[in-house]
């Protein structure tokens, strides 16, 4: 089992057609738009059907701000790695340091020759490999002395200039498959990018113990090495086999992925807008929250507190780089009442200080007239043991919930203020319903359209993954907090109900003139059964969740 700790990131693989090359960089802008990390195009400069690949990133960085770009892979045999390097550097600082490097020994000789590059063998291409990666190096390495020397065998820079140097440390990432190349990645690459079509079952974990071997052989730290992974598959209302189902279970199977086999970013390889759209605002929102929750979790005989570590060969744990889950938690209070004589686990001492995870209050404001439940009939648990004490991990377990949920609240305002802006005449509605296939729902690019078949997902996918997981895994740890459990799930079937008004108010306002009202009407209410709900989840589970683990 290999999990390197490291954050998840997701991505898309392009097609670069040139038939109507606009299409890629549209599909790129959308990308970003919809809150994808990365954007990566192929590489085969032979084919005449595509476009230039590296033409195509420095076009597609120019139109975009936030996504980072990369070829996946490049075609060294036809570019020369010097050369290479200072395109990449040029185009890392145009772009503000957006830009890696996927690298491929080569493919389709026949095709590679015939544009007047040579045809080598798998153990050459593997020497040229690492020749061009060495060069590369040097290149982007303007504080070292001298100029640039390799006396490759492939490869040669006898005394080249210098830089420039990139605006940020670009990742060198590997298409590798057989073991002369995994070693090398091991070595000298910042990244393993394979395709999962290629791979038979096993070969993720056959490659991740040639990498990390080789790595700790070269007195690194296998968790050095990001693992990536392009994958392929198809959305279905029901499960039909691997990569090929709904949303949900595309989360499961990669998160699955991400905890067995180390993978970290997920690049889809679609040209399909729709499934950009979905891989984006379901699946990858979902996947890191499973993923997240696991990571909080203690192994199974491990004590509450002390979590899932990813050790490497070396010894060394991945956790030491995972800042994000051991940042240091603001400063609160936690309700007062006695100490409480149920199940608990046993306080940890080192490194531990008293409960300080501040649960979002309930401001009080209601938008809508209407009533989905009664707040004052909510049950409360038990209160917390004043003299228990939690550590950084602990804490960062309860704290993640709250982030969570901050996401949901950010995006709820999002929506207000599109839906203000077209109520008060600041955009026409033409331009609001423009926004529906163009706008993400994370990042901040909140849009009408895309709330009907994302957020409401979102929301409801979450539900679940409280439902299956973290709501039994509680109420089988301390059974005083049933009540609250049990109410939690009513209220999870109500707000299902408002989520499906919504989508009704939604669809009549795009197909009408005159269903901005009752569209308000419905978001209005979805603000106060939402925002009322995970204020009353975070205070009631937000202690539990750091001294039971969120399983």
């Amino acid at each position: 089992m290999s999990d390197y700790g490291h954050p998840l990131t997701f991505g898309s693989f392009l097609t670069p057609g040139n038939a109507d090359p606009t299409r890629p960089v549209g599909l790129a802008m959308l990308s970003e738009q919809v809150g994808l990390d990365l954007v990566t195009f192929q590489d085969h400069p032979y084919q005449p059907g595509f476009l230039d690949t590296w033409t195509l990133l420095s076009f597609v960085a120019a139109r975009t701000e936030r996504v980072r770009l990369s070829a996946n892979v490049t075609n060294l045999p036809l570019r020369p790695p010097a050369v290479l390097a200072r395109s990449v550097a040029s185009l890392d600082l145009l772009s503000g340091g957006r830009m890696e490097l996927g690298l491929g020994a080569g493919a389709f000789w026949d095709a590679i020759e015939a544009m007047g590059g040579r045809r080598l063998s798998p153990g050459q291409g593997v020497r040229a490999l690492a020749e061009a990666i060495e060069i590369i190096r040097q290149i982007w390495d303007v504080d070292a002395r001298g100029g640039v020397r390799v006396e490759g065998e492939f490869h040669r820079a006898v005394g080249a200039k210098r830089g420039p140097a990139p605006a940020h440390e670009v990742g060198i990432w590997l298409g590798a498959y057989k073991p002369r190349m995994l070693a090398l990645t091991g070595r000298q690459a910042d990244g393993w990018l394979p395709s999962l079509a290629y791979l038979q079952p096993g070969d993720l974990a056959r490659g991740n113990d040639i990498i990390d071997e080789a790595a700790a052989g070269a007195g690194r730290s296998p968790a050095d090495v990001r693992r990536l992974l392009n994958v392929n598959g198809r959305f279905a209302a029901t499960g039909r086999g691997p990569l090929n189902g709904p949303a949900e279970q595309w989360a499961e199977e990669l998160a699955d992925l991400a905890l067995t086999e180390g993978i970290s970013t997920f690049i889809l390889a679609s040209d399909d807008p729709d499934d950009l759209r979905r891989f984006a605002a379901e699946v990858a929102p979902a996947t890191r929250e499973l993923v997240a929750a696991e990571r909080a979790a203690p192994p199974t005989g491990v004590p509450a507190g002390q979590g899932r570590t990813a050790t490497d060969p070396t010894g060394a744990s991945a956790d030491q780089d995972r800042t994000a889950t051991d940042r240091a938690v603001t400063t609160g209070g936690t309700r007062s009442g006695t100490t409480s004589a149920g199940p608990t686990a046993r306080p940890t001492t080192v490194g531990a200080a008293p409960f300080a995870v501040v649960p979002t209050p309930d401001d009080g404001v209601r938008r809508s007239d209407v009533r989905v439940w009664d707040e004052a009939a909510r049950p409360a648990g038990p209160a917390p043991d004043p003299q228990r004490t939690y550590t950084a991990h602990e804490q960062a377990g309860a704290q993640h919930l709250i982030d969570v949920h901050d996401g949901l609240r950010a995006e709820l305002a999002q929506i207000h203020d599109l839906i203000e802006q077209v109520a008060a005449g600041l955009i026409d509605v033409g331009t609001a319903r423009s926004h529906i296939n163009t706008m993400t729902m994370r990042q901040n690019k909140w849009t009408l359209g895309t709330y009907c078949e994302s957020y409401c997902r979102v929301v409801t996918t979450h539900h679940t993954i409280e439902d299956r997981s973290l709501f039994p895994h509680l109420r089988r740890s301390d059974p005083r907090l049933k009540p609250v459990i049990d109410r939690l799930e009513e209220e999870h079937h109500a707000i299902h109900d408002v989520l499906e008004g919504v989508d009704r108010a939604l669809v009549a306002f795009v197909a009408t003139q005159d269903g901005m009202a009752d569209l308000r009407a419905a978001v209005d209410l979805l603000s106060d059964t939402l925002l009322s709900h995970l204020s009353y989840e975070e205070r009631e589970l937000v202690e539990p969740i750091a001294r039971l683990g969120a399983h």
